[in-house]
């Protein structure tokens, strides 16, 4: 090796190994960029790239991007009001599908003043062998006409379901043509319910509750209303709620 190869190697010894002061000096003079005196800093000072990174404070916007956007009064509302909406409709679709379809149908649906939300229901068809089909082939009374009406948040809450006419004794019916039904409940209500489940189960219940057109002479404090059927339904809700919901005999109606 020569003496200038020598030379050459001990003056890159000598920069390799110099102290940490004298490259802070350096670092410091004119010709020194701000990131050669960053660095040297943290070289001086002991602190990593990480805990650097650390120090730096969040940017005033940057919590914000995080947070969620709570959805307004208003907005539920409309959101709610499609749901309802959109699960009438196919619900009605469906319906007035099946009744095309059949020559005979179970029961028929009309919309009451053109209102989505307020449906009268005709029943044609019950248990033919029941004491409540022959009173109404006896009365020549063709259905049952029953008035459904759907809350807001529908299709979480249960529709309010009573029956208009014939006026109908015991089969769960109750004042004002309310019906006793746990199904009718928020308790024993289920999204996934349909209308049709809802009528089918009033067919079965009116007849297994012993139910019977009243031949009697209506009494004005007997008349089919909806004001008294929404008391009579709320009153054997808070019943119900407390002791249990227990079927009765059929005796009992």
């Amino acid at each position: 090796m020569t003496s200038r190869s020598k030379e050459k190697v001990a003056a890159a010894f000598r920069k390799l190994f110099r102290s940490p002061d004298k490259l802070d000096n350096e670092g410091a003079g004119p010709s020194g960029s701000p990131a050669r005196r960053g660095l040297l800093r943290r070289h001086r000072d002991g602190v990593g790239p990480a805990e650097a990174t650390a120090s730096v404070p969040a940017s005033p916007g940057a919590s914000s991007l995080v947070k969620k956007k709570v959805p307004g009064a208003t907005e539920v509302r409309d959101r709610a009001a499609a749901v309802r909406t959109r699960r009438l409709m196919k619900e009605l679709k469906e319906i007035k599908r099946l009744q095309e379809s059949r020559p005979d149908p179970v029961f028929t649906v009309e919309l009451v003043n053109d209102n989505l939300f307020e449906w009268h229901v005709r029943l044609h068809q019950i248990d033919p062998e029941s004491d409540l089909a022959t009173d109404l082939r006896e009365l020549h009374i063709p259905n049952i006409l029953l008035h459904l009406v759907f809350p807001e948040n529908f299709p979480f809450a249960p529709p309010f379901m009573r029956v208009i006419e014939p006026r109908i004794e015991k089969g769960f019916v109750m004042e004002g043509g309310a019906i006793c039904m746990e199904l009718l409940t928020p308790r024993g209500w289920a999204s996934a319910y349909t209308v049709e489940a809802v009528v089918m189960q009033f067919a079965a219940s009116v007849v297994k509750g012993q139910g019977r057109v009243a031949r009697a002479p209506t009494r004005p404090s007997c008349e089919f209303s909806r004001r008294r059927a929404e008391e009579a339904f709320r009153s054997v809700v808070k019943t119900h709620d407390k002791y249990g919901w227990v079927t009765p005999a059929l005796s009992d109606g």
